[in-house]
């Protein structure tokens, strides 16, 4: 099983505007349930601690293998997400693991 765990900043001039930016982030992400083969665990979070140096949304994944990760880079339904989140992201970091 391969870990694959991806945090954001999103855009936003206000509290608001920035959780509206990280709950398109979170449904953009969910919606990938269910249709990325070797796809086996998805979890999106919202921060809810509000300090200065944490990421505003954390995407967990776990994969079958490193295979089905790498087939996801790709994948049509991962692509349209990243196009519909491109926007409103600042930074993403991201670690992947075994």
């Amino acid at each position: 099983m391969v870990k694959h765990i991806v945090m954001w900043n999103v855009r936003g001039d206000t509290p608001e505007a920035r959780q509206k930016s990280a709950q398109l982030v979170k449904s953009a992400f969910e919606s990938l349930s269910g249709k990325i083969p070797g796809l086996t665990r998805l979890e999106v979070g919202l921060d809810v601690s509000a300090v200065d140096y944490a990421c505003d949304v954390v995407l967990y994944t776990e994969f079958e293998s490193q295979e089905s990760l790498d087939a996801y880079a790709s994948h049509p339904e991962h692509l349209r997400v990243k196009q519909v989140v491109g926007d409103v992201r600042i930074a993403r970091h991201q670690v992947d693991y075994i």
